[in-house]
């Protein structure tokens, strides 16, 4: 019963407490309405709610939301619709309803206008704080046009700008009184480029080397896509004085801090508050001081060659991904390898000694081929001597002859000819394995790559997040709660970190420069690559569950490892080209030892053409007869008995050769075992990373937004502050280079194994499979 009693006693008390709270209807006046403007709208009665609390009750009839639509009549009548409404307080954002509010003598019912128009067009006394006007407070802030096209100049250089602007201001503001003014200044001509729709703009932009976008804060998320896709593809920057988002959607820069909204939001708040709690409007300050803060995206700045200065880093601003804008191609993993593989100038090189070594089996062969000489003389004899030669040496004479050598049989050609096809073979198998290191060299540059594209990112965020504590640093030395010591650090912090940034920037430089190289360009081409993430892309098919559970078990990662080294031991290239020169030697000492007493057989075939004598002693004398041609055959077989001892010599060393070469046998295949095992141990702790850095960077994240929030409450000192965001920093790096680092020691793996899985096709991987089940079931 008492505690029915008690219930019913608190349900009364708080129906009365809130019985007393006064409710206030609150009227939005607004020129334009967008699908984007209602979360913003949103935000706004939200932050209201906040600050005025439980002062209050606050309400936004849906009713009297009221758009004019640019139409100055519909303004007049929306006005007076919520006078003569249940709204309490009036909200007049726009231009036009600045027309309609600020011809107001008496002011009905409280009004706060904002929004209405830049500062550069208001003829304002800004050392006046306040309106001093009854019931009526207007709000303005501290942006200019001036400022932004003064900052534009500064990173382009523009000469002819074009100012994009509603078209329905064009007639209710002085635009060109304004624009003539500031860039006559800048010693710069203008264009204006008044719109209605997206198309309006788009199509009017010729002529111009810049674009100022001095209106479209109620253009839609997907026309200002449209339009910075336009402005790139035709290399025009630009620079807008909206928010920071169409920034992000691909517009070069903007001068808006990303506080801007929230300040302006809560100091029309604190207006509600204030009239709530009975001041009047007419006694509240009317200026806003914003900070100006220059943000950019590189990726436009890049695509419309806009330079990036290292001076901007400190106090500017960056997003956009870590991509070339002007990459000329986007490369993944397989194309770089492919590209390597067609055009790479090292692996030509080593092509060329493959074919050198198939000219030298050609020569060898070519001991087996006939020889043909042909050949012509012409000849002065003495003619007292011609005179008694009977005819046989006239005094002068032509004759020629054709000569015809083949081999028969040869040992020594035999054996140079198997000798050559087995150096041939063992050539190709070097240049095999020249091809498998330079693949895992493109791999390592192409992940290198991407670990620095990653370390630049993650090195613009800590910048970033240095900055903001700057801020917090400073509020803080400000508000009296911290001294001007842990400002200072922070300066100092930012120092190192912009220049921490810009080595990561060169790093990146040139890790491209590398790949270019590797890859046979002009080192100066713009390219770029692509991602590597597992189960994506060209590493779909990558199995990483599979390959984790084989090495983590100590069961299964023993026969897996011997496996894997029975592998490599039947791929390696470089056990193969050791065995070919096993068999060029073998072959040698065969030549040296029993092949010795072979012998040479070789045929030889001459033709003789005498064409012509004169002079004395060119005719035969009586009874004798000249003969004008002829031929002789011959086969000649030799034996070698003695070559002053060389061919024992040739032996011995042939042998030496042998032991020297098995030598290098074992110990290859004992690197290989080696190789496969560290390798092996590399990727388990590589997985081992991958889990843990992700608990890493999720703890040093809530960590350090602890310690930002203790620091701003003062209850952490700076260092404290510094080492949760440098823990954050590494914990980061860690994560992001995780994937990439256990990507690296899989396809070392295959590199020592002499085969990769992302070249071969899926039915040679599939039998990769089955020969290690069925080497475990073997085992077993």
């Amino acid at each position: 019963m008492k505690k029915q009693l008690t219930a019913v006693l608190f349900t009364i008390c708080s129906t009365v407490i809130l019985a007393q709270k006064n409710s206030y209807n609150i009227g939005v006046l607004t020129d334009n309405n967008t699908e984007e403007l209602q979360p913003i709208v949103l935000q706004l009665q939200t932050q209201i709610r906040a600050v005025v609390g439980e002062d209050a009750i606050i309400n936004f009839p849906k009713e009297n939301f009221l758009v004019n639509g640019y139409d100055l009549k519909k303004a007049e009548q929306n006005y007076q619709t919520l006078l003569n409404s249940n709204t309490d307080i009036i909200l007049a954002f726009g231009v036009v309803n600045n027309i309609v509010v600020s011809k107001q003598r008496v002011h009905q019912k409280p009004t706060i206008l904002f929004g209405a128009v830049n500062k550069d067009m208001v003829n304002v006394d800004l050392t006046k704080t306040t309106s001093g006007i009854d019931n009526f407070t207007y709000l303005i802030d501290s942006q200019s046009f001036k400022d932004d096209l003064t900052k534009f100049k500064e990173l382009t250089g523009f000469k002819n700008v074009g100012i994009i602007i509603e078209s329905q201001l064009i007639d209710i503001l002085p635009i060109k009184e304004t624009f003539d003014r500031e860039l006559q200044e800048l010693e710069a001509s203008y264009k204006l480029i008044p719109y209605e729709t997206i198309s309006d703009i788009t199509s009017n932009i010729e002529g111009v080397d810049a674009v100022y976008l001095a209106g479209g804060f109620f253009l839609s998320s997907d026309e200002i896509k449209t339009l910075a896709n336009t402005l790139i593809q035709k290399k025009i920057p630009s620079f807008t004085n909206t928010r920071i988002e169409d920034v992000e959607r691909g517009l070069m820069a903007t001068n808006q801090s990303n506080g801007n909204f929230d300040q302006f939001f809560r100091r029309i708040a604190l207006c509600v508050e204030a009239y709530v709690n009975g001041k009047n409007l007419s006694e509240l300050p009317t200026y806003i001081e914003y900070t100006p803060r220059l943000t950019i995206n590189f990726n436009t700045a890049e695509a419309t060659n806009v330079p990036i200065k290292y001076s901007l880093i400190t106090n500017t601003d960056f997003v956009g991904e870590m991509k070339n804008a002007l990459s000329e191609k986007q490369f993944n993993l397989l194309e770089v390898i492919n590209q390597v593989l067609d055009k790479n100038l090292v692996l030509q090189s080593s092509q060329k000694d493959v074919d050198l070594t198939t000219q030298d089996v050609k020569a060898s062969k070519s001991n087996y081929i006939p020889s043909i000489t042909a050949s012509a003389n012409g000849t002065y004899n003495d003619p007292d001597l011609a005179e008694i030669s009977n005819g046989q040496n006239p005094e002068f004479q032509t004759a020629g002859n054709i000569t015809l050598e083949q081999t028969v049989f040869s040992e020594a050609a035999n054996a140079n000819i198997s000798i050559q096809k087995s150096l041939q073979k063992a050539q190709q198998e070097n240049f095999n394995t020249d091809q498998l290191d330079l693949i895992f060299d493109a791999t390592n540059v192409y992940f290198n790559v991407l670990v620095l594209k990653t370390n630049a990112q993650i090195q613009l965020r800590n910048l970033d997040l240095t900055k903001r504590n700057l801020e917090i640093a400073t509020q803080n030395f400000e508000a009296g709660e911290s001294g001007k010591s842990d400002m200072l650090r922070f300066r100092s912090q930012l120092a190192q970190n912009t220049q921490a940034m810009v080595q990561a920037i060169n790093q990146l430089e040139q890790s491209f420069i590398s790949l270019n190289q590797i890859l046979n360009n002009p080192v100066n081409t713009e390219i770029d690559i692509e991602d590597a993430e597992l189960g994506v892309g060209v590493f779909n098919e990558y199995n990483y569950n599979q390959l984790r559970d084989l090495v983590d078990n100590p069961v299964s990662r023993e026969p897996f490892i011997d496996f894997l080294i029975q592998e490599a031991k039947n791929n390696a290239p470089e056990l193969k080209s050791l065995g070919y020169n096993l068999d060029a030697t073998n072959r040698n000492i065969k030549l040296n030892s029993g092949g010795r007493f072979l012998p040479t057989v070789a045929l030889q075939g001459q033709y003789n053409q005498v064409f012509d004598r004169s002079g004395k002693g060119s005719t035969a004398p009586q009874g004798f007869g000249l003969v004008d041609n002829n031929y002789s055959v011959a086969l000649n077989v030799s034996i070698p008995i003695l070559n002053q001892n060389l061919t024992n010599i040739n032996r011995q060393t042939a042998i030496i050769q042998k032991d020297q070469l098995n030598i290098n046998k074992e110990n290859t295949e004992l690197a290989i075992s080696a190789n496969v095992r560290n390798a092996v141990l590399n990727l388990i702790n590589e997985i081992s990373n991958i889990e843990l850095s992700k608990v890493s960077e999720e703890t040093a994240r809530e960590a350090l937004e602890l310690t930002q929030t203790s620091y701003s409450s003062g209850a952490v000192n700076i260092i404290q502050l510094i080492d949760a965001q440098n823990n954050y920093l590494n914990a980061q790096l860690d994560r992001a280079n995780a994937i990439y680092n256990y990507l690296i020691n899989a396809l070392q793996l295959e590199r020592f194994l002499g085969y990769y899985f992302l070249l071969n096709t899926k039915e040679s991987n599939d039998a990769f499979t089955r020969r290690f089940l069925e080497f475990s079931n073997n085992r077993n």
